[in-house]
């Protein structure tokens, strides 16, 4: 019998891609996405893009080099996600430093932006200090930088 493999998204040049469901499960008593579920498909979006880039984060924890810790999070709600909606999850990074990463996270129905998140995490060690980024996590991150547009000059 065949075994279903988790999907994982793709990469849209430097932006990764994220598909979910909206389930029941996912919404609260009226019948919208509960806020906190925001969260979680953000985070699962952030793991599966790291292990499409070949970035192990189970293996960096047990070979004692490190984990991420979300140190900075914020989130805007702008419309609601209901039960059976198709949600992508965009997510790209904006700013590597040599400890930490951070992110811009949208959740999309279609074209309609429904939610905004912009996280920090940093590298920390096993005894929760922050630690120097693996050169290749900062080259894997560094690969998918978007800087900010510039708008035309004035004068």
């Amino acid at each position: 019998m065949p075994s279903p493999i988790p999907p994982s998204g793709c990469f849209d040049d430097a932006r990764h891609l994220h598909a979910v469901r909206v389930y029941f499960e996912d919404t609260d008593l009226s019948g919208v996405v509960y806020h906190a579920n925001y969260l979680r498909w953000f985070e699962r979006a952030r793991s599966d893009m790291l292990r499409l880039l070949g970035i192990d984060q189970r293996g960096a924890h047990e070979a004692g080099e490190g984990a991420f810790a979300v140190t900075d999070l914020a989130l805007k709600y702008l419309r609601p996600a209901r039960l059976d909606d198709d949600v992508v999850i965009v997510s790209t990074v904006s700013e590597v430093t040599r400890v930490t990463c951070s992110l811009v996270q949208k959740a999309m129905r279609g074209d309609v932006l429904l939610a905004e998140g912009q996280v920090r995490v940093a590298f920390v060690s096993p005894g929760g200090r922050a630690r120097r980024l693996p050169a290749h996590f900062t080259a894997a991150f560094a690969s998918l930088l978007v800087l900010p547009q510039e708008g035309p000059a004035t004068s």
